[in-house]
């Protein structure tokens, strides 16, 4: 069943989408964006070629008309019934750059790897961005949700960050202006990153390709990185490692349909064949739910979840009210 029609929307934008040089996609496959592989239809999808031509498009798109930025799509399950409105995805030609911008200091663009961010970082000796090396996904991510791990966050070596809004006007945040905390920002969700300005301190190639080497080789025998997967699914609780409360909780290995919370590293979940964005939604849930019943916490998602519910294969939220 078509829960979109890009077509129609495509008509709608006018004759000025003609001077536009990205892509333009109707209908485009978010399955093929996710990590997961799983998830319906985006209406329209756009992948500017690069800053200039966002704002071109942005001036374009009607205020009505619903929008969504996506990265790499590792850390994202898009709901089968698809994206209504515009996606946009920033391509790696016009946003995926990675340069030195002073002493200590680096540029990337939003959808740089963060692994890339990492080994630049250790090629020009400078320390503090090792973490990035076991963060799969790219900067606009991060620098929205503050990704870390292994004893780094991005908020640590944040300078600024260009953004464009909704209206296409071009904007330069400091690190203050984001608010972040553990694993968020206050930044407006209407804002499109484009590049962010990090800086680390002085540190030999030899003790970063050490920390590199510690984080990869956690990452290898940990979580299960060949798999169909988009990272950490919940956020850890203050106090708590969200694996061990999902562990404690009996839901390691846990499957409904095509999906499973991973045997190796139980706060990761993965699609095991042919899992549908439902099925991996509702193990997420029941796994809440059961870790509340076991534990009295509710766990947050880390996995951001977008897009419409396929009629009839809605997945209800768990609040905090046990089943028994």
């Amino acid at each position: 069943m078509k829960q979109v029609d890009g077509e129609k929307l495509l008509a709608s934008l006018g004759p000025g989408v003609d001077q536009l040089r990205g892509r333009l996609t109707p209908d485009a496959p978010m399955d093929r964006v996710t990590w997961f592989q799983a998830g319906g239809l985006a209406e329209l999808m756009f992948q500017p070629h690069d800053t200039d031509d966002l704002v071109a498009f942005l001036k374009l798109l009607p205020e009505e008309v619903p929008l969504t930025v996506v990265g790499v799509g590792s850390n994202l399950l898009v709901r089968d019934g698809g994206i209504p409105g515009v996606v946009i995805r920033l391509s790696a030609k016009g946003f995926g750059q990675v340069e030195l911008a002073g002493e200590n200091r680096i540029r990337a663009g939003a959808i740089c790897p963060d692994k890339h961010v990492a080994a630049m970082a250790m090629d020009h000796n400078i320390g503090g961005f090792h973490f990035y090396y076991g963060i799969p996904g790219s900067i606009g991510g991060a620098i929205r949700m503050n990704a870390g791990a292994n004893g780094g966050e991005t908020a640590e070596r944040l300078i600024e960050i260009e953004a464009v809004d909704r209206q296409g006007n071009i904007h330069v945040l400091s690190k203050a202006e984001m608010g972040y905390s553990y694993r968020h920002s206050a930044a407006p969700e209407g804002l499109i990153f484009t590049s962010a300005l990090f800086e680390g301190y002085p540190e030999e190639k030899a003790k970063i390709r050490a920390d590199m080497d510690a984080v990869r080789h956690h990452r290898e025998t940990v979580q299960p990185v060949k798999e169909k997967t988009g990272g950490s699914t919940f956020k850890n609780p203050p106090g708590h490692s969200a694996w061990e409360l999902i562990d404690e909780a009996g839901c390691r290995g846990l499957m409904i349909g095509g999906a499973q919370m991973s045997s190796l590293h139980c706060n990761f979940m993965i699609n095991v064949g042919h899992a549908t964005a439902y099925d991996l939604e509702y193990l997420g849930e029941t796994v809440r739910q059961r870790v509340f019943e076991h534990a009295g916490i509710k766990l947050e998602w880390e996995i951001k979840r977008i897009g419409i519910f396929m009629p009839g294969r809605e997945v209800k939220p768990f609040h905090g009210v046990t089943t028994a």
